[in-house]
């Protein structure tokens, strides 16, 4: 479904999404070639391109007081911030053009991007943000049960966390997905259709959600956790860029790791890292819920046997319900940090 003449308004989360196309627009044009990104074998140093963290995570801290590319030194190599952080798909797309190197995102939207020739492979894996994500309702909507979204309107994106948490919370209460109508809407033009009513529900992940649910004027009818959510986030490498510079890839999952369990200790330290103001800074309650959501979460690891299993799992359930044509096999599409 379509809405038309929705007013967009800008985004009050910490990282803003970007539409496809938009998205792979700036990440070509601000990125660099891959004559820039030399192999290092010749003694230059290695330049690797990671889209703009914005003003909150490990990322947004590593670039503000140059922890991360002090880490990447110890291998020659420094870190090109390029275009901005947002959807996977945008961002597996400039991966497959050689635009960019290393990217973030969900199994979820991984799996979609796989569908095509991906030129990309995972590298880390965090477990599933059973707190954060999930299908958020407006109180005194009378939406207070999964069993009350049907025959209403749910916005989802498309392929992506939201569509996969819909599907996921319709299974396991054994509602036909038929009986709610999907909205395909960007993540980042939601929030206006969702408070103004012209959707009745709203199935996201944390970088939404903890703006609505700071304003007291949304609830989860039902979360991650409830749903049995395999949703991990996952980093991604440019799979040229892996076999060409595997000690890079190797310093920047350490980096990852050590930064997440400080994260997970201390989250009011990576929040509002540039600013603590304007659309961008999260405020009040909702600091208050992404301070939660983060001590609850998981850190960044090696994706393991275990892992691989459950995004298999979501692969198996895309492709039953036709979010997929086929299964897609994720194990092809992973790298063994420890094997590099």
């Amino acid at each position: 479904m379509r809405i038309p003449n929705i007013p967009v308004r800008a985004p009050r989360t910490a990282v803003a999404a970007l539409a496809s196309v938009a998205a792979l627009a700036s990440l070509t044009a601000c990125g660099t070639s891959a004559a820039d990104s030399s192999s290092g074998a010749d003694g230059k140093q290695v330049t690797v391109r990671i889209p703009d963290p914005g003003n909150a995570g490990v990322l947004a801290v590593g670039k503000k007081d140059g922890s991360l590319d002090k880490a990447l030194g110890k291998v020659n190599a420094k870190v090109a911030w390029t275009g901005s952080a947002g959807p996977f798909e945008p961002a597996a797309q400039a991966m497959n053009a050689d635009q960019l190197d290393i990217a973030t995102g969900s199994i979820t939207s991984g799996i979609t991007s796989l569908v095509q020739t991906p030129g990309f492979k995972f590298f880390t894996a965090t477990a599933p943000d059973g707190a954060g994500e999930g299908i958020l309702a407006r109180k005194g909507s009378g939406i207070d049960s999964v069993k009350d979204l049907v025959g209403r309107k749910v916005a989802v994106n498309k392929g992506g966390t939201g569509e996969y948490l819909l599907l996921k919370a319709l299974a396991e209460e054994g509602i036909p997905a038929g009986k709610v109508e999907r909205v395909y809407l960007r993540p980042d033009q939601t929030a206006s259709v969702f408070n103004t009513g012209k959707v009745d529900a709203w199935a996201v992940w944390a970088a939404y959600s903890v703006a609505e649910l700071g304003t007291g004027k949304a609830h989860f009818v039902t979360d991650g956790k409830s749903v049995g959510s395999d949703n991990y986030s996952l980093t991604a490498v440019r799979t040229e860029f892996a076999k060409q510079h595997p000690e890079v890839v190797k310093a920047l999952y350490r980096y990852l790791h050590a930064a997440s369990i400080k994260q997970k200790k201390d989250p009011a330290a990576y929040l509002n890292v540039n600013t603590d103001a304007g659309p961008q800074a999260l405020t009040g309650k909702a600091k208050s819920v992404q301070i939660d959501f983060t001590r609850r979460g998981g850190t960044v690891e090696p994706i393991t046997g275990k892992d691989i299993a459950r995004f298999e799992e979501a692969a198996e359930f895309y492709a039953e319900q036709k979010v997929t044509r086929t299964e897609v096999a994720v194990a092809d599409h992973v790298l063994d940090i420890g094997k590099l």
